[in-house]
C-alpha cells in the first residue's frame, strides 16, 4: 500500500498520542508514589465496571430506558467507537464502511432521529456522507453509564427524537476525603488491535480533577475467506475535566477534549485522514434548593468537528475508483448550545423537569487535491441550523405500583444555505429562497407505567415527534440543487406517531423482558439512487417490531440468556417495503462463574433479509438486494487475579465465517469491490484484555 503524505492530516497524530502514553505513565507513578492523598479502592459503583463475566448482550432493567456501564468488558471484541458498543443492544444494528467509525441505526431508524449524547452535549460530524458519524467520535469506555430511551418517549433531551435518545454520561465523582482513582485497560488482538484506555480521578469533597484517554489501532482485517479488507484506522481521544463540590448540593464542572485519526475505507470512494474533535463544556448544578425546587442544572458547549478525507493518502490512488483525479476535502461542523431545567416538586406525588435548551450549527467546506492540500485554502461556508426549544415533562405517582409519565416540547428551527446567487430557480421557473424555517414543531408523549408485586412491570405509552430536516437531507449530497428537486425548499419536517409498549417478569432464578412498538411516519424522508446520485423526497411510512430477552440461572454460577430484535417497516407511498430494515436477529448466550474464573458463549444467529427496496435508503446507503441468513460463535474467558486486576481473552466468529451484515455500504472499485457487494465481516478474531482498578 502506497502512502502519500499530506502536510496537514495525520501528522499531529503522534505527538498527542505520545502524551496520552506519558500520561499514563505518570498515572502509575502518581498511584505508585502518593503519600499525602491516600489511595482507595473505588466504591461500590466503581468496583462494578470489573465484572465477573463478559457481557454479550445488554438487558432493559426498567420500562422503556436501558442502561449499562460501558467500562465492561463485552463481546464481540470491546467497541472502538459508540456504534460497535451499541450493536451489543437487541435492536440496534449499524452499518459499516471500514474497521471502524460506523454509523449506528436502532429499529431501522437512522441519523438525527437517534441524537447521540456525551455528557448532553451534541456533536454533529462534518462530512456530507456521514463518514464521520456522530459515534465515530465517541469512545464509550471513558464513559461511566450508557442511557438509552426507546421511542419518542421522552422530550428533554434536544429535538427530533423520534428513534431514541442515546446518552453517554460521566457521572458526578463521590469523593468523601483525598482520594485518587485510577482505571486502565489495555488490549490486543488479531489485525493489529491495539487499545489503551484509562480514567484518572484524584480530589477531595471540594474539589476533583478527572483525565480520561483512550486509544484503539488496528490494521486491515482479513474476512472469514482470508481475503484483505480495506479497514485499518489509529485513533484517540483525551478529556480533562476540573469540577467544585463545594457542597453536597452544588457541583460545577469545566471540562475540555481533543481527539483524533484517521481510517481506510473499502465501502467509500475516499479514505479518512483527520476526525479532528475538539470539545469545552460548562456543567452547573445546584439541588435541595427549596421544598418546591429540587434541582436547578445548567449546561454550556462547544464541540467543533473539523475532519479531512481523500483518494490517496491511506491508499493507491485509481481512477478506477469513481474518481478520474485526487480529490481532498475538508468540512467542518460546529455546534455550540446551552441548556438549563429545573426540577419540580409540585407535590409528594408529582415531579416535573421543565426548562429550554438551544444549539447553533454551522458548516463550511474546503476542497483540494493531491498537490493542493485544502488547510492551504480558505474556507466557504455552506450551511448553517439552529434550533431553539422548550420542554416539560412530568410524573405522578398514582399509588405505591403505578405512575403516569408524560411531556410536551416545542422547537423553533432554522436552516441557511450559502451559494453564489441569493436564490435557486427551479425548471418551472419559481424562487427558492436560502433561508427557511419552522415556527413550531410540537412533541409529546404519555405513558403509563404499573408494578406488581409479583415482580411483574407493564408500560404503554404512546409518542408524537415532528423532526426538521438535517444537514445531510437538505444539503448533501447535492439534495438541494434544482436539477434534484430542490430537497433544500421542498422537504418536509418528519412527523412520528408511535405506541411503545413493554414488560417484564421476573422469578427466583430468571427474568424476561419484552418492548414493543408500531408507529406511523408522515412525511419520511427517503432517499432514492435510482438516477446519477441521490434525490430526497418525502414519503408515508410505517413500522413495528420487538425485541425481548431473558436469562436462566441453571444451577449456581450457570446461566443461559438470550435476546431476540425484529423490525418491519413498508413504504405505503410506493406500496413496497422500506429500505435499510434490519433482518430478524437472536442472541443466544452461556456463561459460567466460579470464584476467579467466568467463562462464555455467545451464538449470534441472523436471519435473511428479503423485504427490501432497491437503489432506495439513505444518505450512506441504499438496499443492494436480499441478503443470506448467517450464525457466527463466539467464546471468552476471564480470570480475576485479584480485587484490582482481571484479565479476559475472547475469539470472535470461532469457525471463520465469511459474511457481511445486511446494513452496509456498497465496495470501492479501487479497492476490488464493485459497486453493488457488500462489505463482509472480519473472520476469526482473537483478543487479550487486561483490565486494573484502583
Amino acid at each position: 500500500m502506497k502512502k502519500t503524505p499530506l502536510p496537514h492530516p495525520t501528522q499531529r497524530l503522534r505527538h498527542p498520542r505520545a502524551l496520552a502514553c506519558l500520561a499514563l505513565i505518570a498515572s502509575f507513578g502518581t498511584a505508585a508514589v502518593a503519600t499525602e492523598v491516600q489511595v482507595q479502592p473505588a466504591p461500590e459503583a466503581k468496583a462494578q465496571t470489573m465484572p465477573e463475566v463478559v457481557v454479550t448482550a445488554v438487558h432493559e432493567h426498567s420500562g422503556i430506558t436501558v442502561t449499562a456501564d460501558p467500562k465492561q468488558p463485552r463481546q464481540p471484541i470491546p467497541a472502538s467507537d459508540a456504534a460497535d458498543y451499541l450493536k451489543s443492544i437487541p435492536g440496534f444494528s449499524a452499518v459499516r464502511s471500514g474497521g471502524s467509525n460506523s454509523d449506528p441505526v436502532f429499529r431501522g431508524q437512522f441519523g438525527s432521529r437517534l441524537p447521540i449524547l456525551t455528557n448532553g452535549t451534541t456533536t454533529w460530524g462534518a462530512c456530507p456522507s456521514r463518514m464521520d458519524s456522530p459515534s465515530s467520535y465517541i469512545s464509550p469506555e471513558t464513559y461511566d453509564e450508557l442511557t438509552l430511551v426507546k421511542g419518542p418517549q421522552s422530550v428533554i433531551w434536544g429535538p427530533g427524537a423520534s428513534a431514541g435518545v442515546v446518552r453517554f454520561d460521566r457521572t458526578r465523582p463521590n469523593l468523601t476525603e483525598s482520594q485518587v482513582q485510577f482505571d486502565a485497560s489495555a488490549l490486543i488482538g488479531t489485525a493489529g488491535r491495539n487499545d489503551q484506555s484509562l480514567d484518572f480521578l484524584a480530589g477531595t469533597e471540594n474539589a476533583y480533577v478527572r483525565f480520561t484517554a483512550n486509544h484503539s489501532q488496528a490494521k486491515d482485517y482479513l474476512d472469514g475467506n482470508g481475503r484483505r479488507v480495506p479497514s485499518s484506522y489509529d485513533k484517540w481521544n483525551t478529556d480533562l475535566a476540573l469540577g467544585l463540590t463545594p457542597s453536597k448540593d452544588t457541583w460545577m464542572e469545566l471540562s475540555v477534549g481533543i481527539g483524533d485519526g484517521e481510517a481506510r475505507y473499502g465501502g467509500r470512494g475516499m479514505d479518512g485522514t483527520r476526525f479532528r474533535r475538539e470539545s469545552v463544556a460548562l456543567r452547573l448544578e445546584q439541588t435541595n434548593i427549596t421544598s418546591w425546587l429540587s434541582k436547578l442544572e445548567a449546561q454550556f458547549y462547544y464541540n467543533d468537528a473539523d475532519h479531512i478525507m481523500d483518494n490517496f493518502s491511506l491508499r493507491e490512488f485509481k481512477p478506477s475508483g469513481g474518481m478520474a483525479m485526487t480529490r481532498a476535502g475538508n468540512p467542518r461542523s460546529t455546534t455550540s448550545g446551552l441548556r438549563i431545567a429545573g426540577t419540580f416538586e409540585l407535590s409528594p406525588d408529582t415531579t416535573l423537569v421543565a426548562g429550554v435548551d438551544a444549539m447553533r450549527t454551522p458548516h463550511s467546506k474546503r476542497a483540494g487535491s493531491q498537490t493542493v492540500a485544502p488547510s492551504t485554502l480558505p474556507r466557504v461556508p455552506d450551511a448553517k441550523f439552529a434550533n431553539q426549544g422548550m420542554f416539560a415533562e412530568l410524573t405522578h405517582r398514582l399509588d405505591e405500583s403505578a405512575r403516569i409519565v408524560g411531556g410536551l416540547r416545542l422547537d423553533r428551527s432554522e436552516a441557511w444555505r450559502y451559494s453564489k446567487t441569493p436564490v435557486n430557480v427551479l425548471p418551472d421557473g419559481s424562487l427558492v429562497s436560502n433561508h427557511r424555517k419552522s415556527s413550531h414543531e410540537p412533541s409529546g408523549f404519555l405513558r403509563w407505567e404499573q408494578t406488581l408485586q409479583s415482580g411483574t412491570s407493564v408500560y404503554a405509552g404512546i409518542g408524537h415527534v415532528q423532526r426538521f430536516p438535517d444537514y445531510w437531507e437538505l444539503i448533501s449530497p447535492g439534495n438541494s440543487t434544482a436539477d434534484k428537486g430542490n430537497a433544500f425548499g421542498r422537504l418536509k419536517p418528519e412527523k412520528t406517531t408511535q405506541i411503545d409498549v413493554g414488560a417484564s417478569f421476573k422469578g427466583d432464578d430468571w427474568k424476561l423482558w419484552l418492548s414493543g412498538y408500531a408507529g406511523v411516519v408522515d412525511d419520511y424522508i427517503l432517499f432514492d439512487y435510482s438516477g446519477m446520485g441521490s434525490a430526497a423526497r418525502n414519503i408515508k411510512k410505517r413500522m413495528a417490531g420487538l425485541e425481548l430477552g431473558g436469562t436462566y440461572e441453571i444451577t449456581k454460577g450457570l446461566s443461559a440468556q438470550g435476546t431476540l430484535g425484529y423490525s418491519w417497516a413498508e413504504n405505503r407511498t410506493d406500496r413496497r417495503a422500506a429500505p435499510q430494515t434490519p433482518p430478524l436477529e437472536a442472541r443466544l448466550g452461556l456463561d459460567y462463574s466460579n470464584g476467579p474464573l467466568s467463562v462464555g458463549a455467545l451464538w449470534r444467529i441472523v436471519a435473511a433479509q428479503k423485504r427490501i427496496a432497491l437503489k432506495q435508503g439513505n444518505v450512506i446507503g441504499q438496499d443492494f438486494g436480499p441478503s443470506p441468513g448467517w450464525s457466527t460463535l463466539s467464546v471468552n474467558m476471564g480470570m480475576r487475579v485479584n480485587q484490582n486486576w482481571k484479565i479476559t481473552a475472547g475469539i470472535d466468529n470461532l469457525f471463520d465465517r465469511n459474511y457481511s451484515e445486511h446494513l452496509n455500504l456498497s465496495g470501492n472499485a479501487a479497492f476490488g469491490y464493485p459497486g453493488g457487494i457488500r462489505i463482509n465481516e472480519p473472520g476469526r478474531t482473537f483478543w487479550l484484555r487486561g483490565d486494573m482498578t484502583f
